[in-house]
């Protein structure tokens, strides 16, 4: 039996004969522990009231076991009665620790307990791997690819010209969407602040809303330690040569920079994190540069007179200016953007952004007498993007957020989840016009748990409107064809079992629906030869996601490992999606060239436009679209002899079809004997693995796609062939594209010096075979690249 040390502090007031409190702490952080219990020798377990126990012993000495989910166990003997406070401090669990997450329920939980898929990405990767926004850490994750800022889970996402996300990114729990472009801006999330990264895959829509049709990217920052932490982050990159020689436009390598500092701190009723960031990357690509600073953190306290309250504010502010690259000049010089050169507006696809983030987050958390957790979270989040090359496409948004949650605990185990959600968004734009919108929802889930077995279910209801118009969250009742109602309803369900131990059962379905951004709306935008039309008719897509899983773990020594497998099925109708189109600029309209309406032939007729003016692209509800597959993952930590593995492993099979049989649809298929999805491929694999052998350390990493056999067919075709010179949005991709048509294979090396355990050397190089791969039509990623590093802690 061991025994721990047990604090007495002196308090104010008596206390009835052979009363004995107790409260019980975590030693890092000196919180209370809410969830603690107690189990006295030969009587059912105890609850802690807010962490903290009223015992009535009758006859003394008493052994005390104190339980904490996450917590070591520790058991304490009390040999008499006293009018002191006896203070227990559990140590959080290190070696055998089951993976905590958040975001799947708003609380914590053991990720072998939930009933959907989930990855999770340790900061030390992150920073092991010298990456800098969390695209890149996300590009990471098994079942997850992404796509010039676009993230898909399993294949839920295409390529969306950086507007709207069928995932939705959470930083501490609200959402971090901006406001014009529904985009995430994957760059302002300070990852120096994040515990850990979690990858839900499946629809959340009922806790989390609009935006989370795909799964969720939760990220949640550090709390501080009684023992202050600094920790300090250098690295300096340059780019080697490509491959091709044609692509290589520079004398000198383009090189990059990063700093990073963070430090927090813990005293008493007190409490802060501040970190802040500066990047300098010369870029690959010609004149897409970028250069950043950041500052961020959070500030908090418990209140004085009641431990129970606890608030504070996290901040974040970052400036950037950005050359942003869109398509290149050809397949021979795919690192120099189109139009490169020619002085005429509007003719290159450069541009350069000065850009402002600031987000301010007030937040509090009470538990009241009942053990109860009330928790208001709110955000003030303001995003501006200048473009510096064309004033007339600078937008701007503010979006305010709160959210309430109530939780109640009860039974063996069981979690009763309620809120509601205010969400305000105001659009200022030369872009696409000024534009108002408000999102309400109240939601509910219930999580019942017994013995082994976990059940969940939960319901959510959604406004939203835009500029004062019908809602789009209308519902149609069913059986009712002309009875609306203005709130759409949300549903999910969750199932596991722990079959025996280490071997863990689950199945889930779950609903979700992501309403238009305003970019999709009401773009109107021309980019080189890359033409964007709006459409204000487009609806919100809806879908729902299923699957059903096994988790599988193991245990050698100290090392632990985790098997995953899963079959899913998700499921979407009128997902949104930009549709090649002949626009009509009289009626506003795309035209059919096929059946022209009068409007039409007056256009194509009147000859007073420039038709290639009118060739491009339209956000429409033009796809019905159902994907499955099986996704497998292998993490794994701890040491096997001396030497600590970690691992992060996946495989993902998707067959993503589309059910729109529509001729005129399928026409532009780049491959019109297959009815794949665009901009997918079936299969997707992920590795990351380190050993650690005392002070030395090596790792190594692999990402690979199969071929992308689907794009829109006008990225490879003639504009007008009619024409005798021709005109290509994208010069040379087809012939591009038949060359390049194994898929993307890219592998990644480290290798690192920790120097008296507070220092670690690395020098790491990413892309090791120099391989050419694309993320998506005329978008040619980095060829190989070199960077020492530098961590100190402190």
């Amino acid at each position: 039996m061991n025994y721990i040390l047990v604090f007495f502090i002196l308090i104010s007031g008596s206390f009835l004969a052979q009363n004995i409190q107790i409260e019980v702490l975590d030693a890092q952080t000196n919180a209370r522990i809410e969830e603690a219990f107690i189990i006295v020798k030969g009587s059912a377990p105890v609850k802690s009231q807010n962490g903290v126990f009223m015992l009535k012993p009758a006859t003394f000495p008493l052994e005390l076991i104190v339980k904490a989910p996450f917590y070591i166990s520790d058991t304490i003997l009390v040999k008499e009665v006293t009018n002191t406070m006896l203070r227990v401090a559990l140590q959080g669990q290190v070696q055998d620790q089951k993976t905590v997450v958040v975001s799947a329920g708003k609380r914590r939980q053991a990720i072998e307990e939930i009933p959907v898929s989930m990855e999770i990405l340790r900061p030390q990767l992150i920073d092991n791997k010298g990456i800098t926004d969390l695209e890149q850490a996300v590009d990471q994750t098994p079942g997850v690819y992404t796509m010039d800022g676009q993230v898909s889970i399993r294949g839920g996402s295409g390529f969306a010209y950086g507007t709207g996300s069928r995932v939705l990114l959470l930083w501490n729990g609200m959402p971090l969407l901006s406001g014009y472009a529904g985009d995430t801006q994957w760059n302002a999330i300070p990852m120096e602040q994040a515990s850990q990264v979690e990858v839900m895959k499946g629809a959340a829509s009922v806790l989390y809303g609009s935006g989370a049709l795909n799964g969720v990217i939760a990220l949640a920052e550090k709390e501080p330690m009684l023992e202050p932490v600094t920790k300090v982050k250098m690295q300096y990159g340059l780019y080697g040569a490509p491959r091709r020689s044609s692509l290589k436009w520079w004398s000198t390598p383009p090189m990059n920079q990063q700093l990073e500092v963070f430090h927090s701190a813990l005293k008493k009723r007190f409490g802060y994190t501040i970190s802040t960031t500066g990047f300098h990357n010369d870029g690959y690509r010609i004149g897409e540069s970028e250069f950043r600073a950041r500052v961020s953190g959070t500030i908090y306290a418990k209140a004085i007179l009641d431990k129970r309250l606890k608030a504070g504010l996290g901040y974040n502010f970052q400036v950037q200016k950005t050359g942003n690259f869109l398509i290149w000049q050809n397949d021979s010089l795919g690192y120099t953007p189109s139009g490169y050169g020619d002085t005429t507006a509007g003719a290159s696809t450069l541009s350069y952004n000065f850009g402002q983030r600031l987000f301010l987050d007030p937040y509090a958390k009470y538990i009241d007498k009942r053990n109860n957790l009330h928790q208001l979270k709110t955000r003030l989040y303001w995003v501006s993007n200048e473009n510096l090359s064309n004033p007339s496409q600078s937008n701007a948004a503010t979006i305010s957020y709160a959210d309430y949650t109530f939780q109640h605990k009860f039974g063996q185990g069981s979690t009763l989840s309620a809120g509601v959600t205010a969400i305000q968004n105001v659009v200022t734009s030369q872009l696409f016009g000024n534009h108002n919108s408000q999102n309400y929802a109240a939601y509910s889930q219930l999580e019942y748990h017994k013995n082994k077995l976990d059940l969940s279910a939960g319901v959510r209801l959604e406004y939203f409107e835009m500029d004062g118009n019908k809602p789009d969250s209308q519902f149609q009742l069913p059986g009712k064809d002309s009875l609306f109602v203005p709130v759409y309803p949300v549903l999910r369900t969750g199932l596991h079992y722990e079959l025996k131990p280490f071997t863990h059962l689950r199945a889930s379905f779950g609903q979700g629906i992501r309403y238009p951004s305003v970019a999709e709306r009401f773009t109107q935008t021309s980019v080189g030869a890359l033409n964007i039309f709006p459409n204000p008719q487009l609806r919100p897509e809806i879908g729902w996601a299923g699957e059903i899983g096994i988790k599988q773990g193991f245990k050698i020594g100290n090392w632990k490992a985790m098997l995953d497998a899963a079959f899913f099925v998700n499921q979407y109708s009128n997902m949104m999606e930009f549709s090649f189109v002949y626009f009509n600029p009289i009626t506003q309209q795309p035209l059919n060239p096929l059946n022209p309406s009068p409007e039409d032939i007056q256009f194509l007729t009147s000859g007073q436009y420039n038709i290639a003016d009118w060739v491009g692209f339209q956000a429409q509800n033009a796809e019905k679209a159902r994907i499955s597959g099986l996704d497998l993952s292998f993490n794994s930590s701890g040491k096997l002899g001396n030497v600590e593995l970690v691992s992060l492993i996946g495989y993902t099979y998707m067959n993503p079809i589309s059910l729109n049989d529509n001729p005129q649809y399928t026409a532009n298929f780049s491959d019109t004997t297959t009815n794949m999805l665009k901009y997918r491929f079936k299969h997707l694999a992920k590795a990351d693995i380190e050993a650690n052998y005392q002070k030395f350390s090596f790792g190594a990493s692999m990402r690979y796609n199969s071929f992308m056999r689907n794009i829109d067919r006008v990225f490879e075709d003639d504009l007008d062939p009619s024409l005798t010179s021709e005109v290509f949005i994208l010069p040379g991709l087809k012939a591009y594209r038949q060359q390049f048509n194994g898929g993307n294979l890219v592998f990644d090396a480290r290798f690192a010096y920790t120097l008296k355990d507070q220092y670690r050397i690395s020098f790491i190089v990413n892309n090791l075979l120099n391989a050419e791969v694309t993320s998506r039509p005329g978008d040619i990623q980095a060829p190989r690249n070199f960077i020492v590093q530098l961590q100190a802690k402190f």
